[in-house]
């Protein structure tokens, strides 16, 4: 009995589970071909330990390296937020994109 708690309790003390929760989209305003841009990323994380955080201010974080990667317009933005469970801590991850446009 003891060896089958031990089967079951150890593979799930080291497994985590992924999660994305929301996308947003944003319009294509100006339009514009895809190949008439470049395609410019961010991301950025929040560690967290039993609920407990430091770094509050990651969205803009990547919001601000989006920006800085671009000297034009961006558009199609789009937000990817997503969150990596693991032992008694998880990882909240934002990725966004968009189509840097140059003036």
């Amino acid at each position: 009995m003891k060896n089958m708690i031990l089967i079951v309790l150890i593979p799930t003390a080291f497994s985590c589970s992924h999660s994305i929760h929301q996308v947003y989209t944003s319009d294509f305003s100006p339009s514009a071909k895809l190949d008439s841009g470049k395609l410019v990323t961010a991301k950025s994380e929040q560690f967290v330990i039993l609920g407990f955080v430091k770094q509050t201010d990651y969205v803009n974080q990547a919001y601000l390296n989006l920006i800085n990667q671009c000297p034009g317009q961006i558009t199609g933005i789009t937000t990817q937020l997503s969150t990596s469970m693991g032992f008694f801590s998880w990882t909240n991850k934002v990725l966004i994109q968009g189509l840097c446009l140059k003036n």
